[in-house]
């Protein structure tokens, strides 16, 4: 079939389609034959028989890239962003399609996944609109001499993909790197592996052959782009076991790479008591990301630490407007949130709920599969609220990527900075304080390379964004700096001789 044609799934639910691997500017079969299903974890139908890229794959990909990154770096910055802003045009065409797409591959709502997608397209123009700022800079080292740098590409960046927001990511991956000069051989994540492969096939008259490839599969097919010794630059979002995975697989490799790490957190929502408790909870309940994705974000403030003058009120509310959010089927329109990507997450989040009943967490709402019998079939869980939480407790310590509200209340402000410190993770958090000075004062206390003040989940482009400690290494979102991440500085020192 035409890739292009996935967005129109399901086509003949009976009859699933093959979505082959996109190599060299053309669709192709894995080498061995290789393919999974792709279900729709609402339904658990089968949306479409998967190609799984092994490792002679990712060699040809790479090859390809290798082949083609040549010409396209020497077709110079302007011409390269022209395109690439064309491609952001058709992605935003088509950010109706890719977003149902994306909420029957992946499970989240339709409307989330469509403004996503429109998000992809957006940041494909916005990359090609500041290319131009890409530039070296000269140095007065000598008073004779012409010193100066200039950004070179490395090559061929190898990109892997998150299941959360597949059109979204796919974008984020290609277009600094592209912009940059680079070919790219992308690793979508093996639960959505559909829309990348539509991104690629919109871009095939836009890009030379070999300059995007697309390889689905799983830990295996990206463990293989990770150690190939001609991907000199990594780019990586996921868990932070994976992230490991993916310094070590680099490592092995024996050569040297450049790696950035787009990982996981246990991020702080902490709330004073000046704050209106109205505020408040609205706050809770959009930094939890319950009806966007479902919980399943790597920023989402999974943890609210409250001033306890206050929790009781808030927390009442959060519940509130928890119960609110309409559950239902990923491609209704209608639908708030969807279901999680898998049956295996679903259960995953139901034993961090037992557990964190079994620890002493007070369950104020959800926690289990809805009542509704056209959802039965799918891998559907209630928003969880849990409070009275131990500050040591496991719903306070691992990132559990779904929708479960750890609450512990605090009165010492010196003791809610301490809390918010103690996770090995450093990705977000948000401050909620009408004293200026106070909000001020947490914020850089507080160990995260993304915080709010009076705001939460809202990522501004410009702003670079990425963790601290186990959440990763590097920065996405700053645009020109996404840019000039995916290029090596070159000094050019030229020794001017005297004028005769």
């Amino acid at each position: 079939m035409a890739l292009l044609d996935l967005l129109d799934l399901p086509r003949r639910p009976d009859t699933p389609e093959e979505a082959p691997l996109w190599i060299g500017g053309r669709e192709t079969a894995a080498a061995d034959g290789a393919v999974h299903d792709d279900v729709n974890p609402a339904t658990a139908a089968v949306l479409a028989r998967v190609h799984r890229a092994g490792g002679a794959d990712v060699d040809r990909a790479v090859e390809a890239a290798r082949a083609a990154q040549p010409a396209w770096a020497a077709m110079g910055l302007a011409e390269r962003a022209a395109r690439l802003a064309e491609l952001g045009r058709r992605v935003t065409a088509e950010a109706e399609r890719l977003g149902l797409l994306d909420a029957r591959d992946g499970g989240t709502a339709v409307g989330s996944m469509t403004a996503s997608a429109a998000k992809g397209g957006k940041f494909l123009q916005t990359i090609a609109g500041v290319a131009p700022e890409l530039h070296g800079r000269t140095i007065p080292a000598t008073p004779a001499g012409l010193h100066f740098t200039e950004p070179a590409p490395w090559g061929v960046v190898g990109a892997v993909c998150a299941y959360n927001h597949p059109t979204l990511f796919a974008c984020m991956k290609i277009a600094p790197a592209l912009a940059a000069g680079n070919a790219v051989v992308l690793k979508p994540a093996e639960q959505t592996p559909l829309s990348p492969l539509v991104v690629a096939s919109l871009a095939s008259d836009l890009l030379p052959a070999g300059v995007l490839s697309v390889v689905s599969g799983g830990a295996e097919t990206g463990a293989a782009l990770v150690a190939h010794r001609d991907v000199p630059r990594i780019s990586f979002t996921g868990s932070l076991p994976t992230g490991l995975a993916v310094q070590a697989a680099a490592g092995s490799s024996g050569v040297l790479k450049s790696v950035t790490l787009e990982l996981g957190g246990k991020n702080p929502i902490v709330i004073f008591g000046d704050v209106d408790p109205a505020t408040a909870a609205a706050a809770v309940v959009k930094g939890s990301n319950f009806a966007r994705v479902g919980g399943q974000s790597c920023g989402a403030t999974s943890r609210l630490l409250i001033h306890a003058s206050i929790a009781e009120e808030v927390v009442a509310r959060v519940v509130e407007q928890t119960e609110t959010i309409r559950i239902g089927m990923p491609d209704d329109p209608a639908t708030d949130m969807g279901c999680m990507v898998s049956h295996a997450h679903r259960d995953r989040i139901l034993g961090y709920v037992r557990t964190g009943l079994a620890e002493g967490g007070n369950l104020r709402t959800g926690g289990e599969p809805p009542d509704d019998p056209a959802l039965a079939a799918g891998a559907f869980v209630r928003p969880a609220v849990f409070d009275s939480v131990d500050h040591g407790a496991t719903l306070a310590a691992d990132e559990i990527f779904g929708p479960v509200l750890a609450v512990t209340a605090w009165t010492d402000p010196a003791r809610a900075v301490e809390m918010a410190n103690d996770t090995p993770y450093g990705l977000t958090a948000s401050i909620w304080c009408n004293d200026i000075d106070r909000a001020l004062h947490a914020a850089r206390s507080i160990d995260a390379g993304y915080v709010w003040v009076n705001d939460v989940e809202v990522r501004y482009p410009g702003v670079p964004f990425g963790g601290w400690k186990q959440s990763g290494i590097g920065k996405e979102l700053g645009l020109v700096d996404d840019i000039v991440s995916h290029t090596r500085s070159k000094a050019i020192s030229v020794s001017v001789r005297p004028s005769r």
